[in-house]
C-alpha cells in the first residue's frame, strides 16, 4: 500500500488552511463556526463528512478546549488552589531540570553548601545535571549524591555543544565560571532563569581598582554579567553592600554557610601549639576577646567602652607582676576598623577605666580574627547592632570551641539559649554581664560548666543555618522558575525530608581521598589575575598596539599555533569534502554547472557560487537547520548537506550561504509569531515560493538541539539516508531520527494534564501498536510531499491561532500552560508531522542516527481501517486550499488572518484575472495606437511659405559648359 496520490504535482504556493475562527467565541462548535467553515466546504464534502474534517483540525484543540471549560468555568478557582498546596503532580510527565555550573569541583565550602542543597531539591522532586570548566575530586560526591557531571569548556569555544534550554533554571557558582557567562548572554538562552551564588569579595575591591586605573571597559565586561543574571545571591548582608557598584536591582541574601565551620577546622588541624607564644602571651595566660559586628558604625566605640568597663572586676583576679609563671589576663578587641585612630581611642578608654599598660589590645578583624579566636580562652560579643543574620565572626567563634557570651538580641536569642550552647545578657544592664565573666571565669581558669557549654555549642555551630539555606534556595527556585505545563510541579518546601535540613552533607566528603582545604580567596585571586591579563592582552591585540619586547615570544607562539589550526582546519574541510564526494553519488560537473547557470539567469543575478552552493545543487537532498541567535552557531554544520535558515535578521552566521527566514516570510518579523511558530516558521518560509531557493528533490530538516542531546545524524547516518533516496527504498517515506514512544510520551500526558478520562472517538485514532514517532522536527521527505504538508500545517495552525490567540496575545497565557509561555503550542506542532504521515498513507521509516540502521513504524497492515486518508488526501487540502484562496483574495485585507501571511495565496481564478487583466491592457494599447494613427492621418498641415523652382533644362546645360571652360583655362 503507496501513499495516495502521488503522481499528482503541486502547484505553486500550494497550501493548507482551516477557516478562521471567530476570536470572540469560545465554542469551535457555534454557529458562526459553523457556517465560516461550511461555506468552503460544501461543494466538496457532505455533513457527515464535515464534521470527521473538524475533528481532524481539533484533533489536538478539542482536549483543550473540555479541559478549560472544566477547570475554569466550573471550577473556578478550584485549580489554583491545588496548585498551590503542591498536590498537581498530575499536570506533568517530567521533572524540573536544573543545571549547577562550576568553576572547579575543588573541594570548598560552596560545594558543600550546593551538595547540600541540591540533595534537598533532589528530594522534592527536581533533576540536576552538574557541569564545570576543570574536574576535581568532588566529582566523586555528586556521583555518590546520584548526580551526572559534566567537563565542559568556556562559551568562547565551539566544542561547548549544551543544550541550555534543556533546563528550567541554571546555578552558577562562583567568580571562576564566569566564561559560562557567555553562553547565557546570545540568543536563545538570554531567558532563561539563572541564579548566581558568590561568597567571595574579591572582585568588589578590584572593581575599584577597575575604576582608579581607567578600566571602564572591563569594569562594564563584569557589570554586563551582573545585569544578565536573575538573581544574586549572598551569604550575608555585607557583601551586597560592598558590591554595590555592580547592583542591578537582582540582589537577594541567603544568610549562611559552613564556610566559617570549615575554615575553622582547618585552622585547628594545623599545628598552632607555640602560636599564643608567637603572639606574645603566656601559656596560662587568660584571653578575653572582644568581638563585634562587620558593620562599622558610630556607636561601636561606646559599646566597647560598656564592655571594658563591665571586664574591669577581673583585674582583681590577675595581679599584675613581672613574674612570667603567673596568670595574666589579655584582653584583644576585634574591629572592622583597622586605624590608628580606633586603636587611640581604646587606648584611652582603657586608661580612664584604670587597665593597666599592655593589658588591652586592639586588632583588625581581618588578618588576626582566625589567631586570636584560636587562642581565646573566652569571646564575648559586644555589638549591640540588630544584625539580620546571626553574625559570623560569633559563629566560627563557636566552632572554635570558645565559650561566648552575646547580648539577648533576637537574631543571637534565635539560635543561642542561654546557658546550654552560650551566654546571654540583656544589652541594657551590663552588670549581669559582669556577672556573667565572673562565673566563666573562675579563680583564674575557665569553669568547667563554660567549657561543656563551649563544647555543644561548638556542636550546634557545625550545622548552624542549614535549615534556612536549604529552604530558601527551595523557595527562591519556586518564585523564580517558570515551569511549562509538561513539567510536574516540585513538591512543597515543607516536604523536604528533615534530615536534610538538620545538617550540611559531611559525610559524603568525608569519602574524598586526599581531602585538602583550598583557600578560596587565593583561588579567587589567582582566577582575577590571570582574567585580568587575559582580557589586557585581547585589548592591547584588537587595538592594534605594539606588542612589548617581553611579550614577544609569547605573541610569536600564538602566532605560530593560530597558523597550524587554520592549515588544519583546511585540510580537514579537504578531506571531508573529498570524502562525500566519492562516498555520496553526485550529478556529472555539466549538469551542475547548466543548472547553477539556469538559477543565475532565472534570478538575474550573477555572483560567484561558493563550494557548498555548487555541491548542494547536485545533491538529491538539502537538510536545513532553524536557528534563532549566535547561542546555536556552534551546534550548526558546515557541510553542503545542511544549510541553515535564520529565523531572525539578526544574528545571523557572518560569510555563511544560510537562508534569511524574515524576508522570506514577513511574518516571521513579527516576534510574537516567531516565537509561537518556533521551527515551524522555517518550513513556511522554505516552502513560500520554494521554486527559488530549494532545487532538490528531497528536503530535511533538524533541530540544533539534537546535537545538544547527541541524537543529530552521524555520517554513516547520513550515507544510510541518501542511499535509501536515491534508490527510493521505500518511497514516499517519512524518515525521522528523534523518536518517542507514541502512546506513553503524548497521549497518556494528555489526558493526565488536562484530566481527560476518556477516549474521544471522534477524533483521527492515532497508534497504540507500541512504535514510535517523530519529535524535535528532524526528519526528511520528498519535497512534493512537503509542500503537502505545509498545505496541511498552515491550515491547522490558523484554526489554533484563531482559538487562542485573543487571550495568549493580550495575558500571556495558554490552554495549553499553566503559566506565562510565549512559545504556547510550538512544542505540540512539533507531533502534527506524525497525524499527517499517519493518516495520509505515508511510510514512517526510524532512522538510526548513529548506526544508520532503519525500521519500518506503523506498518501499513496494521493501519488498515485506521487512517482517514480521504481527509487527508491531495485532492481535498488542495481544493481546501484553492477556497481559503479565494475568500482570502476576495475578503477584506486588513482584518486580523494568520493563513494568508504564512504562505502564498493562489487559487485558479487568478489565472483568469490575471488574463482578464493582460487582455485589457492589450486592447487599451490596440486602442491607443489606432487613436495616434487616427491623429496623424486627421491632422491639420501647414502650408509651405516658400520653395525651390526648378531652372529650364538649357540653362543648366549652358551653366555647365561656362564652368568647365574657366577650369581649362
Amino acid at each position: 500500500m503507496g501513499s495516495l496520490e502521488t503522481g499528482v504535482p503541486l502547484k505553486k504556493g500550494s497550501s493548507f488552511r482551516t477557516q478562521s475562527i471567530g476570536r470572540s467565541e469560545r465554542n469551535p462548535l457555534s454557529q458562526r463556526f459553523r457556517s465560516r467553515f461550511s461555506r468552503l466546504l460544501y461543494k466538496k464534502l457532505d455533513y457527515i463528512q464535515w464534521i470527521c474534517t473538524v475533528a481532524v483540525f481539533l484533533f489536538f484543540v478539542g482536549p483543550i478546549l473540555r479541559f478549560r471549560q472544566r477547570f475554569w468555568r466550573n471550577s473556578g478557582d478550584k485549580l489554583v488552589r491545588r496548585i498551590s498546596t503542591g498536590h498537581n503532580q498530575q499536570f506533568g510527565y517530567r521533572k524540573p531540570q536544573l543545571a549547577l555550573v562550576f568553576g572547579e569541583l575543588l573541594v570548598d565550602s560552596q560545594q558543600l553548601l550546593m551538595v547540600t542543597v541540591a540533595a534537598a531539591l533532589l528530594d522534592i522532586g527536581y533533576a540536576i545535571q552538574v557541569y564545570s570548566l576543570e574536574d576535581g575530586p568532588v566529582h566523586g560526591v555528586w556521583k555518590n549524591l546520584g548526580v551526572p557531571v559534566a567537563i565542559i569548556q568556556t562559551c568562547e569555544k565551539s566544542e561547548n555543544r549544551v543544550d541550555w534550554l534543556n533546563y528550567d533554571g541554571i546555578f552558577v557558582n562562583s567568580l571562576e565560571a564566569k566564561g559560562v557567562f557567555s553562553c547565557f548572554i546570545q540568543e536563545p538562552f538570554k531567558s532563561l532563569p539563572l541564579i548566581w551564588t558568590i561568597h567571595e569579595d574579591v572582585l568588589a575591591y578590584r572593581s575599584r581598582q577597575y575604576s582608579t586605573t581607567g578600566q571602564i571597559e572591563l569594569l562594564n565586561d563584569w557589570k554586563r554579567v551582573f545585569n544578565r543574571s536573575t538573581v544574586i545571591v549572598f551569604p550575608n548582608y555585607a557583601l551586597p553592600m560592598i558590591y554595590s557598584t555592580f547592583d542591578a536591582g537582582n540582589f537577594y541574601v541567603l544568610p549562611g554557610s559552613p564556610a566559617k565551620v570549615w575554615e575553622a577546622d582547618m585552622f585547628m588541624a594545623l599545628d598552632n601549639d607555640k602560636l599564643r607564644v608567637e603572639m606574645g602571651y603566656g601559656p596560662k595566660d587568660i584571653i578575653v576577646a572582644i568581638v563585634g559586628s562587620q558593620f562599622f558604625y558610630k556607636d561601636l566605640c561606646l559599646e566597647h567602652a560598656i564592655i571594658l568597663q563591665s571586664l574591669s572586676p577581673l583585674l582583681a583576679e590577675f595581679p599584675q607582676n613581672s613574674d612570667n609563671s603567673s596568670v595574666h589576663l589579655r584582653i584583644i578587641v576585634l574591629s572592622a576598623d583597622s586605624s590608628n585612630n580606633y586603636s587611640m581611642a581604646l587606648e584611652a578608654i582603657a586608661d580612664n577605666l584604670k587597665y593597666p599598660r599592655g593589658v588591652v589590645e586592639h586588632l583588625a578583624e581581618g588578618s588576626h580574627a582566625n589567631s586570636v579566636l584560636d587562642t581565646a580562652d573566652l569571646v564575648i560579643y559586644g555589638s549591640f547592632l540588630e544584625e539580620q543574620s546571626f553574625p559570623d565572626i560569633l559563629l566560627k567563634a563557636m566552632c572554635f570551641g570558645k565559650p561566648i557570651i552575646a547580648p539577648d538580641i533576637p537574631m543571637i536569642r534565635k539560635y543561642v539559649d542561654d546557658k546550654v550552647n552560650g551566654y546571654l545578657y540583656p544589652k541594657e544592664n551590663s552588670r549581669i554581664l559582669s556577672k556573667i565573666v565572673s562565673e566563666v571565669i573562675s579563680k583564674g581558669k575557665i569553669s568547667p560548666l563554660a567549657r561543656n557549654i563551649a563544647s555543644i555549642g561548638r556542636s550546634t555551630a557545625k550545622n548552624l543555618l542549614v535549615l534556612e539555606i536549604v529552604e530558601g534556595y527551595a523557595s527562591l527556585l519556586q518564585i523564580i522558575l517558570k515551569l511549562p505545563s509538561e513539567v510536574a510541579l516540585p513538591k512543597s518546601v515543607s516536604e523536604i525530608s528533615p534530615k536534610l535540613k538538620e545538617q550540611w552533607q559531611w559525610h559524603l566528603f568525608e569519602a574524598v581521598e586526599n581531602l585538602t582545604y583550598l583557600n578560596r580567596t587565593s583561588r579567587s585571586h589567582s582566577f582575577l589575575d590571570k582574567y585580568e591579563e587575559q582580557w589586557n592582552y585581547t585589548q592591547r591585540y584588537r587595538s592594534g598596539a605594539t606588542v612589548a619586547a617581553n611579550d614577544s615570544f609569547l605573541y610569536s607562539i600564538w602566532e605560530e599555533e593560530k597558523l597550524i589550526e587554520m592549515t588544519n582546519k583546511r585540510r580537514r574541510r579537504e578531506e571531508e569534502e573529498i570524502k562525500g564526494r566519492t562516498d555520496q553519488s553526485r550529478a556529472t560537473w555539466e549538469d551542475v554547472y547548466r543548472n547553477a547557470k539556469r538559477a543565475d539567469r532565472s534570478k538575474n543575478d550573477l555572483h560567484e557560487r561558493g563550494e557548498r552552493e555548487l555541491e548542494r545543487t547536485g545533491q538529491p537532498l538539502c537538510i536545513y537547520e532553524p536557528y534563532y541567535g549566535e547561542g546555536i552557531w556552534r551546534f550548526l554544520h558546515h557541510r553542503s548537506l545542511y544549510r541553515g535558515i535564520g529565523l531572525s535578521t539578526k544574528g545571523r552566521r557572518p560569510g555563511a550561504d544560510d537562508i534569511d527566514a524574515p524576508s522570506r516570510l514577513p511574518l516571521l518579523s513579527n516576534p510574537y509569531y516567531r516565537d509561537i511558530l518556533g521551527e515551524y516558521g522555517a518550513f513556511f518560509a522554505i516552502a513560500n515560493r520554494i521554486d527559488s531557493i530549494h532545487k532538490n528533490a528531497w528536503i530535511g530538516f533538524q533541530s540544533w538541539r539534537a546535537i545538544g542531546r547527541k541524537v543529530s545524524l552521524s555520517k554513516t547516518a547520513e550515507d544510510a539516508l541518501l542511499q535509501a533516496i536515491e534508490t527510493r527504498k521505500h518511497g514516499d517515506t517519512l524518515y525521522f531520527w528523534v523518536r518517542r514512544n507514541c502512546k506513553f510520551a503524548f497521549s497518556e500526558a494528555l489526558k493526565r494534564m488536562y484530566g481527560i478520562k476518556h477516549d474521544l472517538d471522534s477524533l483521527p485514532p492515532m497508534p497504540v501498536d507500541g512504535d514510535t514517532w517523530s519529535v524535535m522536527q528532524s526528519w526528511a521527505l520528498p519535497t512534493r510531499s512537503f509542500l503537502e504538508f505545509v498545505m496541511f500545517s498552515r491550515m491547522f495552525i490558523d484554526a489554533l491561532d484563531a482559538q487562542m490567540y485573543e487571550e495568549h496575545h493580550l495575558s500571556g497565557h495558554c490552554y495549553l500552560s499553566l503559566s506565562k509561555d510565549k512559545h504556547c503550542y510550538s512544542r505540540l506542532l512539533e507531533l502534527l508531522v506524525n497525524v499527517w504521515a499517519y493518516h495520509s498513507a505515508r511510510r514512517m521509516v526510524y532512522l538510526n542516527p548513529e548506526t544508520g540502521l532503519m525500521q519500518e513504524q506503523h506498518k501499513f497492515k496494521n493501519r488498515r481501517g485506521k487512517m482517514w486518508i480521504k481527509w487527508f488526501s491531495y485532492s481535498t487540502l488542495k481544493s481546501m486550499d484553492e477556497d481559503l484562496a479565494e475568500t482570502s483574495d476576495s475578503e477584506d485585507a486588513s482584518r486580523r488572518w494568520l493563513w494568508p501571511l504564512t504562505g502564498e495565496v493562489f487559487w485558479h481564478g487568478i489565472f483568469e484575472r490575471e488574463r482578464n487583466l493582460r487582455h485589457r491592457e492589450k486592447e487599451k494599447r490596440k486602442q491607443k495606437s489606432r487613436e495616434k494613427l487616427t491623429r496623424m492621418r486627421n491632422r491639420h498641415r501647414q502650408k509651405v511659405i516658400g520653395k525651390y523652382v526648378k531652372p529650364p533644362p538649357e540653362e543648366v546645360e549652358s551653366l555647365n559648359t561656362s564652368m568647365l571652360t574657366s577650369r581649362l583655362a
